[in-house]
């Protein structure tokens, strides 16, 4: 066995399962795990093989829970793939599965481990959260049967899924779901719609039925994507604010955090208003400007950019019915670094297949307009002010900003207005990497065959 240090990024904003009521507030953990991998192979290992990898995650992720108990936690999150890792094909991956039943069957596997077969895993984590009395939310891998009267069915008989779990105090099974993917050709997994009450994602694209759902709470865990890379980071977010995040690629530690967070964050004063990301660039006329636009690739998608020549100034870029605005300053304009505004809009066919509209203020990685969108770790200039707007086709917009370091800006350094705009507040110039909004079209996304959420395929 292997041990590789890429730790599946763990969420929290806040939990749909658990029974806080009664609480106003409750603490939530979550859990940075550097995986114990299993070495890569397209032959199927023994079942024994198998669960001994995985008892060796539990045991590292068994300290974390232990510790978050005796810290007062009421639920952990542990990451995607924590359990068996990500180095499989469908066969290799199946010694790894188990039946995961519908939670409405009333099962704590701790203290009826052989009701559903053969469960160890499941029984491990049933008891972990019982012996600790805090909720276990856990990613493993469920399988079922099915047949050729099935269209759906693949060609070996059943389905595998890339699931969710989540135990409660006393061990019970009270959720479990089959993670959607976005992804149109699935290696591993299978997918349907699961309609239990909680919400999970797949990857870092916000399915549609979690960007409206209009429940207060979610957890989940995931890779985070930030724009020009995937980004292992773990955290709890809640609606007002970031309330602790973890990114280390250095490493082999693992990272437990823990956040008082609102039981009903919704219902709170400080709850975020509603925004309207297309009210303020749509009242505005293009930014004119000496400038030309060159087209340059973020993740195999085709941005069109213009150039920031000068310490401060208005800019406006387009790319089909989407113009993004930037109006900025920065401390100097250094020789040796380069910025530039981008827009996309258009269908992502990459890993997947969605509607996106994106306007991004971003660092190149050399002073080559030709590296802009390539992955860059470090800034040195500094923006005193900026603001960011586009004429978004969509309410689901996304705002981010990276600084340098891979690190969170700080939510006292910036705003978003109700007319959908992301904007400078007074303190420290900020050494930006990335800055974007980062909207989701859902409507013209292309339908998806027989696919909803994710199938271990």
């Amino acid at each position: 066995m292997s041990r590789s240090y890429f730790p599946k990024c763990v969420a929290l904003s806040a939990l749909l399962v658990l029974s806080v009521g009664a609480l106003d507030t409750f603490i939530a953990a979550v859990y940075e795990h550097a995986v114990i991998l299993p070495n890569r192979t397209e032959t199927p290992v023994s079942k024994e093989a198998a669960l001994l990898l995985m008892n060796n995650n539990i045991d590292v992720l068994e300290k974390a829970v232990k510790l978050a108990a005796k810290q007062g936690a009421h639920i952990i999150v542990t990451p995607e793939d924590g359990i068996y890792g990500w180095v499989f094909t469908r066969e290799s991956i199946y010694p790894y599965l188990e039946d995961i039943p519908d939670p409405e069957v009333n099962w704590i596997p701790c203290r009826d481990p052989g009701r559903f077969g053969n469960t160890p895993v499941q029984e491990r984590l049933s008891c972990l959260a019982k012996d600790n009395s805090i909720y276990v939310v856990a990613n493993i891998g469920d399988k079922k049967p099915c047949n050729a009267s099935d269209p759906q069915c693949p060609p070996d008989g059943r389905y595998q899924y890339n699931t969710d779990v989540v135990f409660d105090s006393q061990g019970k099974l009270v959720a479990r779901y089959h993670k959607q993917r976005m992804e149109s050709t699935q290696v591993l997994t299978n997918s349907e719609m699961d309609k239990e009450n909680v919400i999970h994602i797949h990857h870092g694209i916000l399915p549609r039925n979690i960007a409206i759902r209009r429940n207060e709470i979610m957890s989940f865990a995931t890779t985070w994507m930030q724009m020009e890379v995937i980004i292992l980071r773990s955290g709890l977010y809640a609606p007002e604010a970031v309330k602790g995040y973890h990114y280390d690629m250095e490493t082999e530690s693992g990272q437990l955090m823990l956040s008082e967070l609102k039981s009903r964050p919704r219902h709170e004063p400080t709850y975020p208003a509603a925004v309207d990301w297309h009210a303020y660039a749509s009242s505005v006329k293009p930014f004119s400007s000496e400038q030309s636009d060159f087209p340059g690739m973020i993740y195999f998608d085709e941005f069109t950019f213009t150039e920031l020549k000068k310490n401060t100034g208005n800019h406006t870029v387009c790319q089909k019915d989407l113009c993004c605005h930037l109006t900025y300053e920065m401390s100097e304009k250094r020789t040796d670094e380069v910025y530039a505004l981008g827009a996309f809009d258009g269908l992502h066919t990459v890993e997947g297949q969605y509607y996106l509209q994106i306007c991004t203020l971003l660092k190149c990685q050399t002073t080559d307009l030709k590296t802009c969108g390539e992955p860059v770790g470090s800034a040195f200039t500094k923006f005193e002010e900026f603001s960011l707007s586009g004429t978004f086709r969509t309410r689901y917009v996304f705002p981010q900003i990276t600084l340098s370091g891979s690190q969170l800006a700080p939510e006292r350094h910036y705003e978003i207005s109700r007319d959908g705009r992301l904007r400078s507040r007074s303190g420290a110039p900020l050494p930006v990497l990335v800055m974007a909004l980062y909207g989701r079209v859902f409507e013209k996304d292309p339908p998806r065959l027989g696919q909803g959420p994710g199938k271990l395929q």
